[in-house]
């Protein structure tokens, strides 16, 4: 048993296995992701480069993954029963006037994402116009949230020092909690 966790703990240093799994991690919970990997870049645990840029190559990649697979939806006939090519053409006008502006406030907006990306590409918006804003917006909440991250991490550590790991699950389900509440207010004003 002890020759398997000195295995584990030695592969998880490996820089691959490091990337690969923030990457993994990203397309699971993107905001924890983000603050359990800046707090192994505090603890030393990982590298500050293959921390970043893995978390943002992981949402990069999860955001034109989004789009991409909102564009494949358009190929299903059954859902031309549900948008007429008229409304299509409707929205892809109406979100191309607005398409920065609206990428921008989806993704500083818990919860807005997923419908957002997808209906962008399935409205086949402009992709050089998501994918750039998409990137220039990840990299600004990004950033961010791992600078906070690290340095709350600093001090959870700091102050929690074995019960560090406790902090962190804390911080991660607050967000999460906190992201949610956020999102319910936002849609029980448009709904009044």
């Amino acid at each position: 048993m002890s020759s398997i966790f000195l295995f584990l703990t030695a592969a998880l240093r490996h820089p691959i296995v490091q990337v690969l799994s923030v990457i993994g991690a990203t397309f699971i919970l993107e905001d924890a992701a983000t603050v359990v990997t800046a707090m192994q870049v505090q603890a030393g645990s990982m590298s500050l480069e293959i921390g970043l840029g893995s978390l943002y190559a992981g949402i990069i990649l999860g955001d034109l993954g989004l789009y991409g697979l909102g564009r494949l939806a358009a190929h299903l006939p059954w859902l031309e029963r549900f948008i007429p090519a008229r409304r299509r053409d409707i929205g892809r006008d109406w979100l191309n006037s607005r398409l920065a502006r609206v990428i921008l406030v989806s993704r500083f907006l818990p919860g807005l994402r997923l419908p957002t990306y997808t209906t962008c590409g399935f409205l086949r918006t402009s992709f050089l116009v998501f994918a750039g804003t998409a990137i220039f917006a990840t990299l600004i909440w990004t950033s961010l949230l791992f600078t906070v991250s690290m340095k709350l991490g600093h001090y959870i550590m700091g102050y929690l020092g074995a019960w560090r790991w406790v902090g962190i699950g804390v911080f991660c389900i607050v967000l999460v909690v906190a992201s949610r509440f956020f999102a319910r207010q936002l849609r029980g004003k448009e709904t009044t």
